[in-house]
């Protein structure tokens, strides 16, 4: 019996050569040219990110959509997710696939689809596409690479070049480069590494080669996977700020001028304040329930709409297509802007923090100091809780019951649940708890003023659910 293959948060991710396999592809690929035939769509963009067997599973999903006489338009080498995003909206194709697991282990690949629009596709579409996947792939005998090739079925695509194009259009690269100091950037071997290597070449580089074994380390861009870029400015002056990419450079981690690391949260609010109150753009501001709630309290001092959607990116890429949004992020590191397409884009968020710091003179440390003088200094952070799923389910159900009436010394006041459980404390202090989309994990998530009390707090919640 062939494996249920689902879509979490953000795409299908399996083991290679243990549920990800060219079979199971197959099927996914399948499914995908039945939706695209339904809704009369020709043309689709396929490319895949620096893992493991990436061309192999390419070409396999584009042999299956070319048996369905759909046209594919095929990056040549490994290339980031926002870069298919774009070729999908300027090849005007019908949506695009990405080969590629993000920030999961290196053992892991995965899929992902988006939309014409240049952004994640709806949860309604990607529920239809799970639909259709079979049992087995219907296909005895694939049209082969060059058969495609020769029916003008399969076309290569220099999305990196577009991408380039477009970056380059977008943002004052010169003052970036002219702007004192160094910036350091770890690509985690993600697909990252060529467009910052071409956009900013002086730039000191970490993981910058083509190892699908990423040193078995997960490309996550969080403090604990990112020590040595930490330590590469702190010992080096000369380095003002740091950035980091997942394996798909989507997400986006940061570090200040002393090498310490500055979370999304922080980043969603720089962003904020530089469109806003530098520029003076306006849009709705939209987030996911992770995320910290000082960008409430940013949006309505500037007197702007906000939203707060389920975690997932897909959630806040579906109001972006339809509604005026400025700033649009999640706590995970997928961050998005007005001017841009759809998509969190670790590249381009990067890009428009290093031009706030060009266009002001200020220093990252600086800039973040400007925020807390605005709505006032906190601190976040998460913590992964590898359980057993009858412990994972045991938290779920007290959680929904509301069992839990404080965590250690922290009573709780209230509780949200729009997606998982977020206990509040008062003075902007709280603990939410929320399983794993896309892997077999518990989520605990905490703000406080400092990040003493933050990490008093994590360890006060594991020590009552565990």
């Amino acid at each position: 019996m062939a494996i249920p293959i689902k879509f979490g948060t953000d795409g299908w991710r399996a083991i290679i050569a243990d549920d990800y396999t060219v079979d199971n592809v197959k099927r996914v690929a399948e499914a995908t040219a039945v939706f695209m035939k339904k809704h009369k769509m020709k043309k689709a963009v396929i490319g895949h990110d620096c893992r493991f067997g990436g061309k192999l599973f390419v070409e396999t999903t584009a042999r299956v959509l070319g048996a369905y006489g759909i046209k594919s338009h095929i990056a040549e080498g490994f290339v980031s997710t926002p870069m298919v995003s774009l070729g999908v909206f300027k090849l005007k194709a019908g949506l695009g696939i990405v080969i590629t697991a993000s920030h999961n282990p290196p053992t892991y690949n995965g899929y992902k689809l988006k939309a014409s629009y240049g952004g994640p596709m709806i949860p309604s579409d990607i529920a239809e596409v799970e639909n259709y996947i079979p049992e087995a792939c219907t296909i005895a005998d694939l049209p082969t690479i060059q058969e495609l090739k020769d029916r003008k079925l399969i076309e290569i695509a220099d999305l990196e070049g577009m991408y380039l194009k477009h970056a380059r259009k977008s943002f004052d690269l010169k003052l970036i480069k002219a702007s004192a100091g160094k910036i350091a950037y770890d690509a985690m071997y993600g697909a990252g590494q060529n467009a910052i290597k071409k956009l900013l070449p002086k730039c000191v580089f970490l993981h910058c080669e083509n190892n699908p074994g990423m040193n078995g380390q997960a490309p996550e861009p969080i403090h604990r996977n990112l020590l040595q870029l930490s330590e590469t400015i702190r010992k080096n002056p000369k380095i003002m700020a740091g950035l980091a990419n997942d394996g798909d450079a989507d997400r986006i981690g940061l570090y200040d001028e002393d090498g310490n690391f500055v979370d999304s949260h922080h980043i969603l609010l720089l962003l904020l304040l530089y469109l806003h109150k530098y520029k003076g753009m306006t849009g709705k501001v939209v987030f996911t329930f992770s995320v910290t709630d000082k960008l409430k309290k940013m949006a309505e001092k500037f007197g702007l709409p906000y939203e707060i959607t389920k975690v997932g990116f897909k959630y806040i890429a579906e109001i972006m297509v339809y509604e005026d949004v400025l700033v649009g992020g999640e706590e995970s590191g997928g961050l998005a802007v007005k001017g841009h397409i759809p998509e969190r884009d670790g590249v381009w968020i990067g890009l428009l923090v290093f031009e706030f710091m060009a266009r002001t003179g200020k220093t990252l440390k600086g800039l973040v100091q400007e925020v807390y003088d605005e709505v006032g200094e906190f601190a976040f952070d998460r913590d992964d809780l590898h359980i057993t799923e009858a412990q994972k389910q045991n938290v779920i159900k007290m959680c929904k019951e509301r069992a839990y009436t404080a965590f250690g010394s922290y009573k709780v006041k209230s509780v949200e649940d729009t997606d998982g459980w977020k206990f509040l404390f008062g003075d902007e202090k709280w603990v939410m708890i929320r399983a794993s989309g896309t892997e077999p994990v518990l989520r605990v998530y905490a703000q406080s003023p400092n990040l003493t009390e933050c990490r008093a707090i994590l360890e006060a919640t594991k020590a009552t659910i565990l």
